[in-house]
């Protein structure tokens, strides 16, 4: 038995989700190994891309058994790295070339372009370095500014003149560098055509308004040539342009019809770039009035917040998907089998820079987690913190704590949120 358990990497590993993918083997088959911890991959002033690409090619060199398996659930640069990992072993993964045509945002919408035409926004790409950034643009106002690379909507802009346009260029230039630098030395490794060569990690999107009505997140995989989707996600936003992510909710309630349309949609773009042998997330807008479905962004990971979803819902973590396509295997999940009807991942935001005077004491937090059965806590601060001080946030909040919870009905939902909100008391204090 012992010989033929399968030697499962998890590339920047983190203690609660690692806990969740031990958690899917109930019959002693996998060796789960850290390659690397979230502190080493994600937690400091920079991504040391270079450093964790050989680092981690050192280490898997020198392993003493067999590499079955190479995993991440994060985005940049996990995502991104997994298939140069992957590739000296053989292991079963999607291009190098056909993840960067989903996680470079410019040559996403250049390729989506070509086969969902009706579903993209208007775009153009513009080097925020030049002088003439603003005679790049030909996407009219308001639109949304963005670097071609980044995570959790970091230097996301709306701007709805030339005022709003020269302090979104301003703090893009200042910030850019932390996801531009490891991402270009990246890029070195893929065979880009002229037109995308020309457009590195310094370079923004810029794309016209489609973030209205309903938006909605499908969760799938590619196997053999196949696309399946097993889960939809609802997303609701709150705050400055409903920009900020509120909640997750599983299972959707956008009617069947249009997701199935998602669906189709989906498929046709993953196909059309060559995507196989890994799992997606796709975030798409229905805007209800017009019947009109946009495509926001394509993930070329499973969503690590829906893990607690699909847990609490279906009976098991997303994770299991993840790992079994690592390992060349057609997934098997489950459906509906879960304690709950629904659930969430609730985010508590702060909108103004404070810094943070009380969080609850680790016994304390340990009440709270008994006291409310089944619902996952987790703080992101501790007292000191400078709430601007936090990594990787969207423009306009910042992210204190969140709570996966589940019920039987959305009243109840709501009801156990506030309930849990109540209870965590966090004090905050204006800057000077």
């Amino acid at each position: 038995m012992e010989r033929s358990m399968k030697n499962v990497f998890v590339f920047g590993a983190d203690d609660f989700n690692l806990s969740q993918i031990q958690a899917i083997d109930d019959q002693g088959k996998y060796r789960f190994h850290r390659l690397y911890s979230y502190q080493e991959v994600k937690a400091g002033p920079e991504f040391p891309v270079q450093q964790l690409y050989t680092g981690a090619l050192r280490k898997l060199a020198n392993f003493v058994g067999s590499i079955d398996a190479i995993v991440g659930y994060w985005d940049f640069p996990v995502s991104t790295l997994l298939p140069l990992l992957r590739k000296p072993y053989h292991l079963p993964s999607p291009s190098f070339e056909s993840v960067l045509k989903c996680e470079h945002k410019y040559w996403s919408r250049l390729e989506q372009s070509r086969i969902v035409p009706d579903h993209i926004p208007d775009f153009c790409a513009v080097d925020p370095f030049s002088d003439d950034y603003r005679a790049q643009i030909t996407v009219n106002y308001p639109f949304w500014i963005k670097p071609v690379k980044a995570a959790f909507s970091y230097l996301g802009f709306k701007v709805r003149n030339g005022a709003e346009l020269d302090h979104a260029i301003a703090r893009i230039r200042e910030g850019i560098p932390r996801f531009a630098t490891p991402f270009n030395y990246l890029l070195q490794f893929a065979e880009l055509p002229d037109d995308i060569a020309a457009i590195d990690g310094n370079h923004c999107i810029v794309e016209s308004i489609i973030s209205k009505g309903r938006q909605c997140t499908l969760e799938g995989y590619a196997y053999a040539g196949e696309v399946t989707v097993y889960g939809a996600v609802d997303s609701f936003r709150e705050g400055k342009h409903r920009s900020s992510f509120f909640r997750y909710q599983y299972p959707s309630t956008i009617p069947r019809r249009i997701q199935q349309q998602m669906m189709t949609i989906s498929e046709t773009f993953l196909r059309h770039i060559g995507f196989d042998n890994g799992p997606f997330n796709i975030e798409f807008y229905w805007d209800r009035r017009n019947d009109q479905i946009w495509l926001l962004e394509v993930n070329t990971r499973i969503s690590k917040s829906h893990c607690p979803l699909f847990q609490k819902v279906d009976g098991e973590s997303h994770h299991k998907i993840m790992v079994e396509l690592a390992l060349g295997k057609r997934p098997d999940f489950q459906h509906r089998q879960g304690k709950y009807r629904v659930a969430a991942k609730f985010m508590w935001r702060v909108y103004d820079d404070a810094r943070v005077t009380d969080v609850p004491s680790p016994k304390r937090l340990k009440e709270l987690q008994s006291q409310f059965v089944d619902v996952d806590l987790q703080l992101h601060i501790k007292c000191g913190d400078i709430l601007s001080s936090l990594k990787d946030q969207d423009s306009y909040s910042f992210e204190v704590a969140v709570f996966f919870i589940g019920a039987n009905c959305q009243k109840e939902l709501l009801q156990k949120h506030r309930d849990v909100k109540a209870a965590i008391h966090l004090e905050f204090e204006p800057l000077d």
